[in-house]
């Protein structure tokens, strides 16, 4: 039970860095985008 717990709030501390790291959801979402940009670039 403790090492459910442990892992339920080290997962949520790590999404929750991630997102920070973003400031918004919006940023989220265009660090996500420009991400895709950039593989179709590779890919071509």
């Amino acid at each position: 039970m403790v090492m459910k717990t442990l892992f339920a709030l080290s997962l949520l501390l790590i999404i929750t860095a991630q997102l920070t790291a973003c400031n918004t959801m919006q940023g989220f979402g265009k660090d996500v985008q420009r991400g895709g940009e950039a593989i179709e670039r590779t890919a071509k």
